[in-house]
């Protein structure tokens, strides 16, 4: 850990606010009774129930106080995780569209993720804030809809796996709710977590809707359910289901509509393909550069077809992806808003689906469907303003830059100007390869500080755990062009950090 930022001081670096916790002697009691199922919910687990109840049941005000009073008693970091994650799917419909309220689901794996970065001090903050969250989501959508998640009737559950995968397929083929709800319910009470998460990652990157949102869910649901245990799967599993079936109105299965294009053209192509995942040991780092002119200016079919090309040509796929990771940074640059944040959350979902699964045709179909959407995203950038001819390049400094004298220097500066802080990130990079560490310890904890919505932790997770999968040559580019929505040192301090600490103490 540098000098210039110290993490493990973090959480003493103020003093406790609040008046203590004497309140929560007025708390009311959940009795077993109370813990009981409502039988017009779905049913979950009965050592998690209670905990998903105070969540839920609890007021906004005193969330954080009840469950920081739980912490000090013994309450595991991981059953709060858990807790948080079943809570929301719950209780928050992934409609009229995957994202808005829905980001309290979303963002519980980027919070986990970000927790797990930080010394072990640190690591209830970025929880709390996804607690508090998901109060905020919870009310909407009871204004909203009232919407909860009810049992599934088991009535109509296919008996077996093998029923299950074909009901299951079937019914998202079609596009049909009802049936792939009951399906995905006897799949995840038989299948293993490989098979659904290859199935999972196939419906969820087919199509270009709610910007990426879908095969995001399916990355992040997974990872948590991984991490909290395979027994909670169901409901997670058919909340998934659900979202990735939210259309606009006209059922996919029977229309050509631009959202499902380029998924049945690379499906296609995959089927067309000389040899699937065909490559070589040669490094071909030239292609980085070509995949990165390409997507400019191309089509999402020229952008399937080229990479498919290469692909089967024996290319790498490394040197695809340091392209693709560079041609989602500069669209950042070029409008840095909610769709140019996206295109970095999307690719990162889409790389861990293709790096986790084993079906080489699946890895290829997730690889065509990224280089296929960032062309989508620029087009869709060009509906939410100014679009500035930004570059990669913009990046480069003079070749005898003044120096940077630390990396506070540099979130300073992004207080004030993007550009410039990132042409000094790329300087600091330059100087020692070990500031990049110094780069991404600073902007998590910034994040920890400071963030104060949903995309925070989402981008801020993804860029961060991708740099480590950039060719070294490439990795000071993309770090500095992700610093186009991080938080620089002069942005507010969250509210919630006090009231975490005060909760904590």
């Amino acid at each position: 850990m540098s000098d210039s930022v110290d993490r493990r001081s973090f959480l003493q670096s103020s003093a406790v606010a609040g008046a203590g916790l004497a309140f929560l002697s007025g708390l009311p009691a959940v009795s077993a009774e109370d813990a009981k199922p409502d039988p017009n919910l779905v049913r979950l687990d009965s050592d998690i129930e209670p905990l998903v109840r105070v969540i839920e049941d609890t007021p906004r005000n005193k969330l954080l106080e009840e469950i920081g009073s739980r912490v000090k008693k013994g309450l595991p970091y991981r059953e709060v995780l858990a807790g948080l994650l079943l809570a929301g799917v719950r209780n928050i419909q992934p409609r009229p569209n995957v994202g808005f309220k829905f980001h309290a689901v979303l963002v519980v794996n980027s919070a986990h993720q970000a927790a797990m970065a930080g010394p072990d001090k640190e690591r209830w903050l970025p929880l709390f804030w996804a607690l508090d969250n998901f109060k905020g989501a919870q009310a909407t959508n009871i204004k909203e809809s009232g919407w909860r998640m009810k049992p599934v009737d088991d009535s109509k559950v296919p008996a077996g796996r093998r029923a299950a995968f074909a009901a299951f397929t079937t019914a998202m083929d079609n596009w049909d709710v009802e049936a792939a709800d009951v399906a995905i319910a006897g799949l995840a009470r038989t299948a293993t977590a490989g098979e659904l998460f290859d199935v999972f990652a196939k419906y969820g990157s087919r199509d270009f809707r709610d910007i990426g949102h879908k095969i995001i869910y399916v990355a992040n649901a997974f990872r948590t359910l991984e991490v909290i245990g395979w027994q909670y799967a169901e409901p997670v599993l058919r909340s998934l289901a659900f979202a990735i079936l939210k259309h606009d109105g006209k059922n996919p299965a029977k229309e050509d509509l631009e959202a499902d294009r380029p998924g049945r053209k690379n499906a296609e192509r995959i089927r067309n393909a000389v040899i699937p995942g065909r490559v070589t040991d040669k490094p071909t780092p030239e292609v980085t550069k070509e995949v990165l002119k390409k997507l400019r200016t191309a089509t999402a079919d020229n952008m399937g077809e080229e990479v498919s090309d290469s692909i089967n040509f024996g290319v790498m796929p490394r040197f695809i992806w340091d392209g693709l990771f560079l041609g989602a940074g500069e669209l950042l640059m070029r409008q840095p808003g909610i769709v140019g944040l996206h295109t970095l959350t999307t690719l990162n979902a889409m790389h861990y689906c293709a790096r986790t699964t084993s079906d080489a045709n699946l890895r290829l179909l997730l690889t065509l469907q990224a280089a296929s959407f960032l062309p989508m995203f620029r087009e869709a950038m060009k509906t939410r303003g100014k679009v500035s001819d930004a570059t990669i390049n913009d990046l480069e400094t003079p070749d005898d830059p003044a120096p940077v004298k630390d990396v506070n220097e540099i979130f300073t500066t992004l207080s004030k100007d993007k550009l410039s802080a990132a042409q000094k990130a790329i300087t600091f990079l330059k100087s020692k390869p070990t500031n990049a560490k110094e780069i991404i310890d600073t902007g998590r904890l910034l994040i920890f500080l400071k963030g104060t919505d949903s995309h925070d932790y989402k981008f801020s997770s993804s860029v961060l755990e991708d740099a480590a999968y950039i060719s070294p040559e490439w990795r000071n580019h993309f770090l500095a062009a992700s610093l186009f929505w991080m938080k620089g040192t002069g942005s507010a301090d969250s509210p919630l950090v006090k009231r975490t600490r005060a909760a904590l103490a």
